[in-house]
């Protein structure tokens, strides 16, 4: 009888089922792990309720990709783990919400001492930022706004302040978020719904539009918000958030300020997995608190319910962290 394991599936728009499938196999350079703690973000969201319809259904497993996971096997090809190790498992499929999780030896990072696994799980998204920001120019003295303040426009303000923008203004409509922004390094802060953005970034800035903009929602009046707040001619609008579809983008404004636009993704894909290694040093470190973000947890059989609350932002959630069976 071939052996069974539980798992999450998004089966179609807005539907997620929990599964029984097929435990997987160890490969020749693999690992077979046992996810823990599952974190969910803005992606998932999008892999839920915003993808386009040829996309559904997705795979089993999704849509789990922030992960710290136990090693159960390990291919005799494989150094530097051992059976038994906790580690920050990369997932660019998305498909670790299940029992058991099979990944290249790549995708193993090893977690550093002093922090529970839960806060190390912060760098998974922390990396992605950090490797996002890679594209951008010089902040140094520069006015920059961010567009959203999840957990990603968060550890935007966090890094974009070590990196020595003069002025990190944000843009959220929930108020304990923006509260939380300037924990982690904004310098003012404007709540969407109460006041008129435009008119708040000129009061701020010298009658001045931001030098460079990141979007961190992926709604499409975040990202037309975004376009609206770049300066005309030198602005630089950094797109980060995945696009809930269908969307209707303002290109001809693009044009008309003649914007530098660059869209960034794929963060799973960077050679060595430098910038996610690089945010689990700075965890470890003490550079900075992750506690506050780690607002809301579910074991596993309430995994829908979970998705829910993050999908509606509800109860003041922020981070959702979920318990895998063990």
């Amino acid at each position: 009888m071939t052996a069974k394991m539980d798992a999450l599936q998004v089966v179609a728009r807005g539907k997620a089922e929990f599964i029984r499938t097929t435990l997987p196999k160890l490969t020749e350079g693999h690992a077979i792990v046992q996810p823990r703690h599952v974190t969910l973000c803005g992606s998932d969201v999008w892999m839920l309720s915003h993808a386009p319809d040829e996309a559904y259904p997705f795979p089993t497993g999704t849509t789990g990709h922030e992960v710290i996971a136990e090693i159960l096997e390990l291919s005799p090809e494989v150094e530097g783990h051992e059976v038994g190790d906790f580690i920050l498992a990369i997932a660019p499929d998305h498909r670790a919400m299940a029992e058991r999780y099979l990944t290249p030896q790549k995708n193993l990072l090893n977690l550093p001492s002093g922090k529970t696994r839960e806060e190390l799980l912060m760098a998974q998204q922390l990396g992605t930022v950090l490797y996002a920001c890679k594209q951008l120019p010089s902040v140094i003295g520069k006015t920059v706004a961010v567009v959203g303040q999840g957990t990603a426009g968060l550890w935007f303000n966090f890094v974009l302040q070590r990196l020595g923008a003069a002025k990190v203004i944000v843009f959220d409509p929930k108020s304990n978020r923006l509260q939380l922004a300037r924990q982690f390094g904004a310098t003012d802060t404007i709540n969407i719904r109460e006041e008129d953005p435009l008119e708040q970034v000129l009061a701020i800035n010298d009658g001045k539009l931001a030098d460079i903009v990141v979007e961190a929602a992926g709604r499409e009046a975040s990202i037309n918000l975004s376009i609206e707040l770049a300066r005309a001619d030198t602005g630089f609008f950094l797109q980060f958030g995945v696009p809930y579809e269908p969307t209707s983008v303002n290109y001809g404004k693009i044009f008309t300020k003649c914007l530098k636009h660059k869209s960034i993704v794929h963060a799973g894909r960077e050679p060595g997995h430098t910038s996610t290694l690089q945010a689990l040093y700075l965890i470890a470190g003490n550079y900075v608190d992750v506690s506050p973000l780690l607002t809301h947890r579910f074991p596993f059989e309430r995994a829908l319910e979970a998705y829910e609350v993050h999908q509606n932002a509800t109860d003041n959630a922020v981070k959702i962290v979920i318990d895998m069976p063990h």
